[in-house]
């Protein structure tokens, strides 16, 4: 087994050989995989024929608890098309290190996902949005301070210098504004801007941010969409609008009041990812 010339451990592409080696021999090659942001689980419950398998139980699989996420892999179909369902995802103000957070997307593609689904949480920069909306992530702005593909590179992966012109695939998001009008859920576009966190923005920063372009912020999506499309998978990007970002409204912000918003809007917006699998 290879072993990294610096650390003397399991090199980066070994350990999502064995991870995806594993699904393998338990799953059926999904045609769509979707990350499931705070609050959203209630869609795995929609899935037919369901494997759930916990991460803990994936080789080198970061399975650490985060509230308001799983932490599990859910694999069947939805409308006949086979998925897989992550609750759950590696933060980097969690302590994990880059390459924990590019675990998941490369283990995806190395299983033959073609179309990865990310979701999430946000708070709405965009003073025309409203709690409730689902934001179509037209692009990105990386306020992370970091990037997934910093260290050490293995071309099995992808390029080097992986292009960001189109992180988010303009077919998908075609799709999902042709099927907005099927679900009980306002569809709008916009940035979205991933910061470090876990402290909420200060207003301030907040009308930094919507200085820069930005309509949406989150503290998730970017790392996993930047190492997606390094490695070849189309992605969609949906933001659950769970509240206004701070200064927006008077209102201090609770992780409380972000999961019960996004428990609230769960149902539709269930539907809304299962007609999305659909039409994909």
């Amino acid at each position: 087994m290879a072993k990294d010339p610096i650390t003397n451990s399991v090199n980066e592409f070994e350990k999502v050989e064995q991870a995806a080696a594993f699904l393998g021999q338990r799953i059926a090659i999904p045609e769509v995989a979707v990350v499931l942001g705070s609050g959203l689980g209630q869609f795995s419950e929609a899935i037919v024929d369901r494997i759930v398998i916990p991460y803990a139980e994936i080789p080198h699989w970061p399975s650490d608890p985060l509230i308001g996420h799983g932490r599990m892999l859910t694999a069947g179909t939805v409308a006949g098309r086979p998925v897989v369902v992550l609750e759950g995802r590696a933060h980097r103000y969690q302590g994990y290190t880059r390459s924990q957070i590019a675990f998941a997307p490369r283990v995806l593609a190395r299983i033959g996902v073609p179309t990865l689904v990310l979701t999430n949480a946000a708070g709405g920069i965009n003073t025309a949005f409203t709690p409730g909306s689902v934001m179509i992530i037209d692009d990105h702005i990386n306020l992370l301070g970091d990037n997934p593909l910093i260290g050490p590179h293995d071309e099995r992966f992808g390029p080097r210098f992986p292009d960001m012109t189109q992180v988010y695939a303009r077919r998908l998001r075609a799709v999902a504004d042709q099927i907005g009008t099927e679900v009980s859920l306002r569809l709008v576009h916009g940035i979205y801007v991933a910061v470090h966190g876990p402290s909420f923005e200060t207003p301030a920063e907040i009308k930094f941010l919507r200085t820069i372009g930005a309509d949406a912020v989150g503290m998730s999506t970017v790392p996993e969409a930047i190492v997606a499309r390094q490695m070849g998978l189309e992605v969609l990007g949906l933001a659950c609008i769970t509240n206004m970002a701070a200064g927006v409204l008077p209102e201090p912000l609770h992780q409380d009041d972000v999961l019960q918003a996004a428990e609230q809007i769960a149902e539709p917006f269930g539907k809304l990812l299962a007609s999305l699998i659909r039409h994909l």
